[in-house]
């Protein structure tokens, strides 16, 4: 149980000042959302979640920005580290664990640090969010050079607040992503993130229109940080790793439809190529196998310049 200091602690801040309310914490305006007609309450709920992703839009030019570091520390073979508690500890797990598959991260460049570790049933406790050793512990993995994203929808959470300390003492890059302005973690941040999402319409439930901000904040940054990387070409995901059916199926067409060849020579340069889809569409276009990767370390695994070589020196060659 906790102790009652520490409770009182929590409510009354430095110097026993009640504290004010954060953003997040704050009801929401309008009639609360359990006094309203169900339909009308659902309705209230998307306008909610409307609004936060609207607060995204505000800083997406941050966002773009830290997508542009996140690319270069991952070219320089560094990592890439998320951070966060609770809900957001949640936005961080979902996107984090896609960069491997969707855009070929390599798996231990990537490193999640949730408060408590990932739950495997139903179950989160709250308390693990002021575990500030536990923090320390799990900064150990972090090197100088990676990039550190730490998550907190209050701004103040102690983890993560001492995850950044730590990270910037060790000479990592902190992206700090927070839904209340003014708030530690965007003072301690290299890089500042201020999604200014409005109050929740159940207040203080930061899963809800925080939980979307975040959610599409991380999508936009780790899709551009996969741009940067070249990993997306023509709107296809060029790095996929497909290590299911679904996957080698997907491999398949894009070369295909990138390469404009026949799905059975796509699958013959995919077999070519270890699976690999970049070298699969040069190989389908015409480069031979053992050029392909050489080829896309030249243009920094950027496919588009691949190409237009390749076009380039078969027009020469016809000529």
């Amino acid at each position: 149980m906790m102790d009652k200091r520490y409770y009182k602690g929590i409510i009354l801040g430095i110097g026993g000042i009640r504290m004010p309310l954060a953003t997040t914490e704050t009801l929401s305006a309008g009639l609360q959302i359990d006094a309203r007609p169900r339909l009308e309450a659902a309705e209230f709920l998307l306008d909610g979640q409307s609004a936060a992703i609207e607060a995204v839009r505000q800083a997406a030019p941050m966002l773009l920005s830290a997508a542009q570091t996140i690319a270069s520390a991952i070219r320089k073979g560094h990592s890439i580290h998320y951070a966060a508690a609770g809900s957001s500890g949640l936005m961080a797990l979902a996107d984090a664990s896609e960069l491997n598959g969707t855009f070929g991260i390599p798996s231990e460049k990537i490193q999640i640090h949730m408060a408590g570790g990932v739950p495997v049933d139903g179950h989160m406790p709250g308390n693990t969010e002021d575990d500030e050793t536990s923090a320390r512990q799990f900064a150990k993995r972090i090197s100088d050079g990676d990039v550190v994203v730490v998550l907190t929808a209050s701004g103040t959470t102690p983890y993560a607040l001492e995850i950044a300390r730590t990270a910037k003492r060790k000479g990592a890059f902190v992206i700090g992503i927070a839904n209340n302005p003014g708030t530690p973690l965007l003072d301690l941040a290299d890089g500042p993130i201020c999604i200014a999402t409005p109050p929740e319409v159940v207040a203080g439930s930061t899963r809800l229109g925080a939980g979307t901000a975040q959610k599409a904040a991380l999508n936009l940054m780790s899709t551009f940080m996969g741009i940067e990387l070249g990993h997306v070409y023509q709107g296809e995901m060029v790095n996929v790793v497909a290590d299911n059916a679904k996957l080698v199926r997907r491999s398949i067409a894009i070369v295909s439809r990138i390469a404009g060849v026949s799905e059975e020579k796509a699958e013959t340069a995919i077999a070519q190529t270890n699976g690999q889809v970049k070298p699969a569409v040069l190989v389908a276009s015409g480069c031979p196998p053992a050029q392909a990767g050489t080829l896309l370390e030249y243009y920094s695994g950027q496919l588009g310049p691949c190409l237009s070589s390749l076009s380039s020196n078969q027009t020469n060659m016809s000529n």
